[in-house]
């Protein structure tokens, strides 16, 4: 990757969007961050950037409707999707929608520079492959669970009756945190 090139994430997730900002920038590779959709398309017009990192969850924003206004306002930007909510489903409807590729988290940085080198015509929808490595059940649970967590504005009896389980029940999972989080960026 030419490391004079500028770059846009778009996560939600603050933790992770500030991790890859600095793993790119180690590697001499200057970024924006934006949380959301309305944030994104502003920095994209400002700094038209050379690619954009989107996750497919943006809070109540999907990231896949950032594609077809992030190509508009500049055809040549590298596309790509990483989620961690990565199906088949979504990768083929992401780069029908005109994304250059498609990777699930966790990802490594050297997994996204290699992805946004790749040829724009190289995605072909119906050869688009997801990592055989799958997410641990735990994980996906906790997940899960800090998502109601976070929907129910941190309320333990909120997120139980949208989880449809009992708060002690979750109070007991949540006391039985997965092992460290796997944020694989560099």
């Amino acid at each position: 990757m030419n490391p004079h090139r500028r770059g846009l994430i778009v996560d939600d997730d603050d933790l992770y969007a500030r991790t890859l900002q600095r793993s790119l920038a180690r590697r001499g590779i200057d970024s924006g961050i934006a949380h959301d959709a309305a944030a994104a398309l502003a920095a994209a017009e400002a700094e038209r950037p050379d690619f954009a990192l989107i996750d497919l969850k943006l809070g109540n924003d999907s990231g896949l409707a950032l594609i077809a206004p992030l190509r508009a306002l500049r055809p040549d930007m590298r596309i790509l999707l990483v989620t961690g909510y990565a199906s088949v489903a979504t990768a083929v409807e992401a780069i029908k929608r005109g994304a250059d590729n498609y990777l699930p988290k966790p990802t490594t940085l050297d997994a996204i520079l290699r992805a946004l080198d790749e040829d724009a015509g190289a995605a072909d929808p119906a050869e688009v492959e997801i990592e055989d490595t799958m997410t641990p059940l735990g994980r996906l649970e906790w997940e899960h669970i800090q998502q109601a967590l976070q929907a129910s504005g941190g309320s333990i009896s909120g997120a139980a009756r949208l989880l449809g389980m009992h708060r002690r029940t979750l109070q007991r999972k949540l006391a039985k945190r997965p092992g460290p989080e796997r944020r694989t960026i560099d």
